[in-house]
């Protein structure tokens, strides 16, 4: 409660003579937390961050990165460090998740492209040395949460030396395709609980027909806005695509990813990017990355639950593990691990999974 009494005077300090009212807008994993700031005629956002546990300077400094990228980031008004207090635009409410649940095919289809769109500006504005680097020091701390976290404390499993010295050969193989692929910008979450849908204006805002063409309309109306950025790295290529196409909250036909990644590896080549000449090879890296995100993303859920007692991801554990499993079937090299994991959990039998639409509320997957 004292906390959000120093927040409301700080924002009284930044907007005087203006009343609002404020509500919790949303919270992560982390200690941050966000207030919607309701004005006569605009809403805000203010970010709490305790500086004792966290640090607002990798916000501020990869928001003006995007931004300058030219891609819809919320727009930093104000900022008062020693607080832990940021003042930002608001992007509305609506996530990508919550409007692809219910809509059709083409609305997924232009929702994913404005992603890829946006993901394509930040990769061409990316430079060596102005993020942290996603080396092999970090890879594999991430991969490592798996046994710690899922293995040893979700499962009650103690691996034996045979068993763990197998993983760690295939966790030496995941760095080593996952360092040689090109790097750019990495936002890390980059998924349908960090982009946000924005409402098209009312009719009569709208541009006339004749001012804008087909690809300009689209961007004006479509181009998402993105959100906790903060933990962004340079590295590789593929990884913020594992977040968008095998999101731990949706899940999409595999025909449909792949006309999906298509569009994303011809638009990325015409602009420029690194990305593989042979659609094949950057398939095979696109998938070896996910592998590298499904065993880290097991490994946090599992200790989300186990050690913060947020139980809201165990249901998001069968959708990362089929991912899991499907990419590590199809390559040789994966195989052992894959053979791990039916000693951990053996699957008796197919157990189809929602696709989109099916078996989900709104209510029950906002964040």
């Amino acid at each position: 409660m004292q906390r959000q009494q120093q927040l409301t005077q700080w924002l009284h300090s930044q907007v005087p003579n203006e009343p609002f009212t404020i509500a919790p807008a949303s919270a992560d994993a982390s200690f941050r937390r966000y207030f919607r700031a309701t004005f006569e005629n605009r809403t805000l956002i203010v970010m709490d961050a305790p500086p004792q546990h966290e640090d607002c300077r990798p916000f501020l400094h990869i928001a003006k990165l995007f931004e300058d990228a030219g891609t819809h980031v919320p727009h930093v008004y104000a900022q008062d460090l020693s607080q832990g207090f940021l003042l930002l635009s608001d992007l509305g409410n609506t996530t990508y998740l919550q409007a692809l649940y219910g809509g059709n095919a083409d609305t997924a289809k232009e929702l994913y492209g404005a992603a890829t769109d946006a993901l394509i500006k930040i990769q061409l504005a990316s430079r060596e040395n102005e993020l942290p680097p996603y080396n092999e020091t970090l890879l594999l701390r991430e991969m490592r949460l798996f046994p710690e976290w899922y293995i040893a404390k979700h499962l009650n499993v103690t691996l034996s030396e045979v068993q763990s010295a197998k993983l760690e050969t295939v966790f030496a193989r995941i760095i080593a395709n996952n360092l040689a692929q090109p790097h750019v910008y990495v936002h890390r979450d980059y998924h349908s609980r960090n982009l946000m849908y924005i409402e098209p204006p009312l009719s009569n805002s709208l541009p006339l027909a004749g001012e804008r063409d087909a690809d300009s309309l689209r961007e004006f109306l479509f181009n998402p806005g993105i959100l906790d950025f903060q933990d962004a790295v340079y590295g590789p290529i593929t990884y913020d695509l594992t977040s968008l196409f095998k999101d731990a909250y949706i899940r999409w036909e595999e025909a449909e990813v792949i006309d999906w990644l298509i569009r994303y590896w011809e638009n990325a080549r015409k602009a420029g990017l690194p990305v593989a000449d042979d659609f094949s090879v950057f398939y095979r890296d696109y998938e070896w990355m996910g592998v590298q995100r499904h065993l880290k993303v097991l490994g946090i859920f599992a200790r989300l639950y186990h050690r913060d007692g947020k139980d809201g991801y165990l249901k998001d554990l069968p959708l990362v593990m089929a991912y899991l499993r499907a990419a590590c079937a199809r390559y040789i090299d994966l195989k052992p691990l894959l053979n791990l994991l039916d000693v951990l959990e053996p699957v008796p039998h197919p157990n189809p999974l929602p696709q989109a639409g099916e078996g989900a509320n709104v209510k029950d997957i906002n964040p």
